[in-house]
C-alpha cells in the first residue's frame, strides 16, 4: 500500500496491523474535551457502514476480527451492545433511521419502493440540519441508492436538494455509487455459476471476493473518503453536519491485498452453526431463508474463504473509519463534535442456514451503534439497554439543540448516554415485510409473523436462537408482554419504482396516470 496525498496509509500485514493502527489512532484521536460552549452548535460526524452485523471486536462478534479504529472510537464514546435496525434491508432501513419513522409507519418495507415521492412531506435529518443553519454534506451511500434501486436520476436529484455539495458531484456521468468496476479476472473468487449467470453482472450484490492491488483511498469507499476529509479542511462559518456512506463489506467483498492478509483462511473461527436449525421454526419464518449459496459454497469448498473475505471487508471499511477520525481530529474541533457510528442492519453467514440479510433474527437485526459526544463524560462506557436506530433522529435533536421534529417514532437516548445504566423499557422493533415483526428487549426476542406464527427466544440462556419456545405455555406472559409492542398498524405498502416515470430533462417524476412532482 503506497502513501495517497501525505494522508496516513502504511504498508499493513498481520502481525503489525493492530499495533500501528491503534497508535496511529490513539496519536490522532484524543477523548472528547468537556466544556465546549453549550451557545455554539456541535459538528457531526455521521458515520454510515453497509451490512456490518456484530462482527467487529467491541462487540465480540467474531473471535478473530480486527477493527482497532472503530474499538477506540467505542472507547472514547457510549458503545450500545443491544442495538437493532428497524428493517434487516438497506432501503427501508436507512429510510427509516434518516426519516425518524418506523417502516410500519411509512410503507416503506422493501428495496424496490422509492420513498421520496411517497413521502412528500417527511422532514429527513440532513434536510433538519439544513434548517438550523448547518452546512450539509454527504457522500457515498447514504440513502439507498444502489444501481437499478431507485428510478434514474432520482437520488441525484434528492442529494442535490438535501446535501449542499454531495460527493456524487465529483463522478460526472456515474448513476450511482459506488461505480461498478469489475476487476480482472473475474470473478477473484473462481466461482462462475453463481446467481445471475451473467459476466459481468448486472448489479453490485454479487457474492463475489477477492484482495485487490489498490490503497485504501483508490477504492470506491476510499475515493468518497478522501473527498469527506478534503471537506473538513474547509473553512467554514457554519457547522457542519457530514455524513459519510462506507459501501463495504456489501458485496462484493473487494479490499486492498492488505486486509486479506491479515487473516488465515485455515484458522479463523467460523460462526456457530446448528445441524437442522429450522425444525422449531414455523413455515412463515422459512420462506426469509435464503441457503442455496450458503450450501454451495460448503459443498464446493469455499465457505472458509467466504467467512475470511467478510472479515477482510470489515477490517477495510474500519480503516477508512480511522482515515476519517484522523482527519476529524486533525480539521474540526473534537471538543464540540458529535461522532455517531451505525450500520443498516447485520448480516448471515450461515446462521440459521441464511446467507445475506432480511431476517427477523439477531444475526441480521443486531448492528454497531457508537455515539461520542462533548455533552457527556462516559467514554468507554457499555451501554446494554435495548435501543433502535430511529432513536437517531431524536437523539441528534437533542445532542446538537435543534428545534423539535414532529412526528418521530424513536425516542433520544441522551438520558443513556448520560447515565448508561439507566432503567429503560422500550425494546427494539424491527419490520421485514409488511405485517412480520419481531420485539427484541434485554433478554427475549419475540418474533410475530403477518400470519400469526411466532418464534420466542431467552437470549440469556439461548444466544444463537436454537430453541424457539413459543409453543410452551408457560412462557405466554412473556409473549404477551413484548406482543403489547408491536406496531398497532401496519401502512399500506409504499408505490415500488415502476409506478413513477422520470424525467431526465426536468429532474421530475410523474406517478403515473396522474400529473408531475418535482
Amino acid at each position: 500500500m503506497t502513501s495517497n496525498e501525505g494522508l496516513w496509509s502504511i504498508e499493513l500485514n498481520r502481525s503489525n496491523f493492530l499495533a500501528i493502527t491503534s497508535a496511529l489512532i490513539l496519536g490522532f484521536i484524543q477523548p472528547p474535551v468537556l466544556g465546549a460552549d453549550q451557545n455554539s452548535p456541535p459538528n457531526v460526524l455521521f458515520i454510515v457502514i453497509d451490512d456490518l452485523n456484530d462482527w467487529i471486536g467491541c462487540l465480540e462478534g467474531h473471535p478473530d476480527a480486527k477493527t482497532p479504529n472503530i474499538d477506540q472510537l467505542a472507547k472514547q464514546g457510549v458503545l450500545f451492545t443491544n442495538a437493532h435496525c428497524t428493517a434487516p434491508l438497506c432501503n427501508p432501513s436507512r429510510t427509516s433511521v434518516f426519516s425518524g419513522r418506523m417502516p410500519s409507519t411509512t410503507g416503506v418495507y422493501s428495496n424496490e419502493q422509492w420513498w421520496r415521492p411517497a413521502l412528500p412531506g417527511i422532514v429527513t435529518i440532513p434536510e433538519h440540519f439544513k434548517n438550523n443553519g448547518y452546512q450539509v454534506l454527504g457522500g457515498g451511500k447514504v440513502f439507498h441508492h444502489e444501481n437499478g434501486s431507485h428510478p434514474p436520476g432520482l437520488w441525484h436529484q434528492f442529494f442535490d436538494q438535501v446535501f449542499d455539495d454531495p460527493f456524487h458531484r465529483q463522478l460526472p456521468g456515474q448513476s450511482h455509487y459506488p461505480p461498478l468496476s469489475w476487476p480482472n479476472g473475474f470473478p477473484l473468487n473462481g466461482i462462475e455459476n453463481l446467481r445471475l449467470g451473467k459476466r459481468p453482472p448486472q448489479n453490485s450484490y454479487q457474492d463475489d471476493w477477492g484482495p485487490l492491488n489498490k490503497s485504501d483511498l483508490e477504492m470506491g469507499d476510499g475515493q468518497m473518503v478522501k473527498w469527506a476529509i478534503e471537506k473538513m479542511k474547509e473553512k467554514r462559518d457554519k457547522p457542519l453536519f457530514l455524513t459519510t456512506g462506507i459501501f463495504r463489506p456489501h458485496m462484493p467483498w473487494y479490499a486492498p491485498q492488505s486486509y486479506f492478509d491479515l487473516y488465515d483462511v485455515n484458522t479463523i473461527a467460523e460462526p456457530p452453526l446448528l445441524k437442522d436449525d429450522l425444525n422449531d421454526v414455523p413455515t412463515a419464518g422459512h420462506k426469509f431463508v435464503r441457503s442455496a449459496n450458503f450450501d454451495y459454497f460448503r459443498k464446493i469448498g469455499k465457505y472458509r474463504e467466504a467467512v475470511e473475505a467478510y472479515l477482510s471487508a470489515i477490517s477495510y471499511a474500519d480503516a477508512l473509519v480511522g482515515h476519517l477520525l484522523a482527519a476529524a481530529q486533525e480539521n474540526l474541533d473534537m471538543s464540540n463534535t458529535v461522532v455517531i457510528l451505525w450500520s443498516d442492519h447485520g448480516w448471515h453467514l450461515g446462521e440459521k442456514e441464511h446467507w445475506q440479510k432480511n431476517t427477523l433474527w439477531e444475526r441480521a437485526t443486531r448492528v454497531p451503534l457508537i455515539i461520542s459526544a462533548p455533552q457527556v463524560n462516559n467514554s468507554g462506557s457499555l451501554c446494554h439497554r435495548t435501543v433502535s436506530l430511529v432513536d437517531l433522529y431524536p437523539t441528534l435533536i437533542d445532542l446538537c439543540h435543534l428545534t423539535p421534529s414532529d412526528g418521530l417514532d424513536g425516542k433520544s437516548l441522551v438520558p443513556l448516554l448520560r447515565d448508561p445504566e439507566l432503567a429503560w423499557k422500550r425494546p427494539a422493533v424491527t419490520t421485514a415485510g409488511q405485517g412480520n415483526h419481531t420485539v427484541r428487549d434485554e433478554h427475549w426476542r419475540l418474533i410475530q409473523y403477518a400470519e400469526g406464527s411466532q418464534e420466542l427466544y431467552d437470549h440469556r440462556r439461548d444466544p444463537n436462537e436454537w430453541h424457539n419456545l413459543a409453543s410452551d405455555k408457560s412462557h405466554a406472559p412473556t409473549i404477551h408482554r413484548l406482543a403489547s409492542w408491536l406496531p398497532k398498524r401496519d401502512a399500506p405498502a409504499a408505490l415500488t419504482n415502476e409506478a413513477y416515470e422520470f424525467d431526465h430533462n426536468n429532474y421530475t417524476w410523474t406517478l403515473r396516470g396522474n400529473k408531475s412532482k418535482k
